[in-house]
């Protein structure tokens, strides 16, 4: 029976001292620290701590890892007002005829029919206009030249005049940031914010794991808006998410079933993979069948997984649809005792931070079907 907690948000919180907020990733990726949740009979405290270099030892051969190959666009642009002053625009997703809803900073500033001009070194000054307000992101719909429709054709655009929106709790930037804030395998731009567990994800390891016999499979979320929103309701019981776009091919339904056949297990790389895959399988079902196009899944505790068998993911901000997520999958109280030793252990945090593994041993018994 789930316990009423499980629907309180602030059940999913907890103290994180900022010197714990990874402000630059490690080198090389594979090199940042695993903690390595035990089995649901053990205590949290035997937890084990390895790198990621050493998750290879985890899998097996037959075993499927999903990654999500989603690309960052560089989506933070800067924009000179009318009046001189500055604003910054987060560019998160097409409505149409080269429209675009960003987010607005300072929002105040930027009201329906104001003119602004984006701008970068050595760049031709670009005008734009400020259509309306959304009222459901709080975000603008700004009018872009009608070419860049999509995330493919606004790309050329953000090469030249954006950078990559980091979160803002990494207050530190370096130029480096626009490859490592990437994964190894990205190829499909959409993201707003990266899909950070496939971070730690180096060439080398990558190699590594599928010299074990260990197959892979590419699934697409484009990381949106609901990424930047914390969860604002105390009552979890009827929470709702902002929708993010997946695609779900034929090719990896396949995937699913042949690993399924020669008994492999389906390891998610990061909580994306597993929104992802879950969603699919909620749309046909129970059964995982091909998608494309929004999902708006929640997975708190009392979800049942009916793809994902075992996650590779990082630490979570408190009281966010993440920490929902992987609370569903190991339990929101052992979840919370495991971020405690993490802490005391002096791990890094969120998206440039450590890792978890929670191998299917160590899932509950009941949250698989």
């Amino acid at each position: 029976m789930t316990d009423p907690r499980d629907l309180q948000l602030s059940s999913y919180d907890y103290r994180l001292a900022d010197e714990r907020i990874a402000q630059s990733p490690v080198e090389p990726r594979h090199s940042a620290r695993l903690l390595m949740a035990p089995s649901p009979s053990r205590p949290a405290k035997a937890a084990m701590h390895r790198q990621v270099w050493d998750w290879q030892e985890e899998l097996r051969p037959g075993d499927l890892l999903v990654v999500n190959d989603t690309r960052v666009l560089r989506a933070r642009l800067r924009v000179r007002r009318s009046g001189g002053g500055l604003a910054e625009l987060l560019v998160l997703e097409p409505r149409g005829e080269g429209c675009w809803l960003c987010l607005a900073r300072p929002g105040k500033k930027l009201k329906p029919g104001d003119q602004v001009w984006l701008e970068a070194l050595e760049q031709e000054p670009i005008p734009l206009q400020v259509l309306a307000s959304d009222g459901a992101s709080g975000g603008r719909i700004i009018q872009f030249p009608d070419a860049y429709v999509d995330a493919a054709a606004i790309e050329t655009l953000l090469e030249r005049y954006g950078e990559v929106p980091l979160p803002p709790y990494i207050t530190r930037h370096d130029d480096s940031d626009q490859e490592r804030y990437q994964t190894r395998y990205a190829s499909r731009p959409g993201a707003v914010a990266a899909p950070t567990a496939g971070l730690h994800l180096s060439d080398e390891l990558l190699k590594a794991i599928r010299a074990r016999g260990v197959h892979l499979a590419t699934v697409t979320l484009h990381v949106g808006l609901g990424t930047f929103r914390p969860v604002e309701t105390e009552d979890l019981s009827d929470l709702s998410l902002h929708s993010e776009w997946v695609e779900v091919t034929p090719e990896l339904v396949a995937a699913v079933i042949a690993c399924r056949q020669r008994g492999g297990r389906v390891i998610a790389v990061g909580t994306t993979s597993v929104r992802a895959l879950e969603g699919a399988a909620a749309a046909g079902g129970g059964t995982l069948q091909p998608l494309k196009g929004p999902v708006d899944l929640v997975i708190q505790p009392g979800f049942r997984f009916a793809v994902v068998q075992g996650l590779l993911t990082n630490f979570h901000l408190p009281k966010s649809s993440l920490l929902l997520l992987v609370s569903a999958l190991i339990g929101r109280e052992r979840l919370l005792e495991l971020y405690e030793i993490a802490i005391e252990e002096a791990y890094r945090f969120y998206s440039y931070g450590d890792a978890m593994w929670i191998a299917p041993d160590a899932v509950l018994a009941d949250v698989t079907v």
